[in-house]
């Protein structure tokens, strides 16, 4: 219900408040980065996805883009700590490749 409710209001604005960049849009980002590519496998939340929804997409590729996000997002760093550091989840450390979606 959650990731549909960002859609449906990202289908209406550029960002989650409105026209303007706020803290909500960075502390949205940083999840929805890791959405695909970790969350959709280590925690199944697999009935959604960013790459699939156009709104949420184009909303993580417009920050991704913005001057010095991208330095920020290491997807290896973070697909190696959630797939690394939880044994108890994934017993032999195996990182999927994943899609790179927001690079893409």
């Amino acid at each position: 219900a959650s990731f549909d409710r960002v859609a449906s209001i990202l289908e209406r604005q550029r960002f989650i408040a409105g026209d303007v960049l706020t803290e909500a849009d960075i502390r949205l980002f940083v999840t929805l980065v890791r959405f695909d590519e970790v969350y959709n496998v280590y925690f199944k939340t697999n009935t959604r996805s960013v790459s699939t929804t156009p709104a949420v997409l184009n909303y993580c590729r417009e920050i991704y883009q913005m001057a010095g996000v991208s330095d920020t997002v290491d997807m290896q760093q973070i697909k190696t700590h959630y797939y690394a550091s939880h044994p108890n989840l994934n017993r032999w450390s195996i990182i999927p490749r994943g899609n790179g979606f927001v690079e893409s």
